[in-house]
């Protein structure tokens, strides 16, 4: 009783309270804002969000804001403890490769192995399991051939998950500057399978495939035609894996005005619940 009577003490006191603190935000979540659209309709400009940081390893602690890092990184894998890598659907908090100080949120669609393809309409993807896999795992209905080989369109099959009409035109515009400044990581191809054409950087093409490497993740924001991720700045490495978006504790849209509907709901719901995936209001 002794013992437990020091603890609570030592815990009610200021440097407890700090130390307690500061554990919970280098070691288990962390709070996160969604600062833009690239993840509309699924998690919206203004939804405040718990990081759960121990989702796949326990990442090398920094402290926020300021992002110093407070414990060395042995190893190099950006984690004092390694886990498993995210899974592919799996939404996901990670730092942004251009700049580590960043946080950025987008959906894994493909892990190390695996092959991608995105036609300016759809992504396509070849997990690297092979055939038998694809077959025994995705509806058959999405199973396309491209280039003589197993694809999966689309396979995931999220309301949030969508491509903006309207903002089509700046996306074709965006990829082909990009390729101009050799700044887009997905090498353009053509595919018989694919009717239309398009040229630029003097290549004609129909499509873009990239590989995806080992113990890397290709990131896609959900609102597809308006989306920074690893089209143009490539997979992500595990080692600036952060965690997985946990619960919004806050919401609130462009007009200051409170999505009460949203706040307490664990980000599984936000993404299932068609009554919560609607456009930013």
């Amino acid at each position: 009783m002794k013992i437990l009577s020091k603890i609570y003490h030592f815990l009610s006191s200021w440097t407890g309270t700090v130390i307690v603190v500061l554990f919970v935000i280098l070691f288990v979540a962390q709070a996160f804002v969604i600062p833009s659209g690239s993840m509309r309709t699924t998690l919206l400009e203004g939804d405040f969000l718990f990081v759960k940081k121990f989702s796949y390893g326990i990442p090398t602690p920094h402290i926020p804001f300021v992002e110093w890092q407070v414990a060395p990184d042995s190893d190099g894998d950006g984690h004092i403890i390694r886990g498993k890598g995210p899974k592919r659907g799996d939404i996901v908090v990670f730092r942004y490769p251009l700049n580590e100080k960043m946080h950025f949120v987008k959906r894994n669609f493909a892990v190390g192995g695996d092959e991608v393809i995105f036609d300016l309409n759809n992504f396509y993807l070849r997990p690297h399991e092979g055939d038998e896999f694809i077959a025994a795992n995705y509806d058959a209905r999405d199973i396309v051939i491209l280039g003589g080989e197993k694809y999966v369109k689309e396979p995931y099959k999220f309301k949030g998950i969508h491509y903006d009409p309207n903002a089509r035109n700046s996306m074709l515009t965006n990829v082909k500057i990009a390729l101009e400044k050799g700044e887009f990581s997905m090498k353009p191809i053509s595919l018989s399978e694919i009717p239309h054409s398009f040229e630029a950087a003097g290549i004609s093409f129909n499509a873009f495939y990239i590989k995806v490497p080992q113990d890397e993740y290709f990131m896609i924001g959900d609102n597809r035609n308006n989306s920074a991720d690893s089209r143009f700045w490539g997979p992500v490495p595990y080692r600036l894996i952060v965690g997985k978006p946990w619960f919004t504790y806050f919401s609130i849209d462009a007009d200051r005005k409170i999505r009460w509907e949203r706040i307490g709901r664990f980000v599984d719901t936000l993404q299932n619940d068609e009554s919560l995936i609607y456009e930013q209001k």
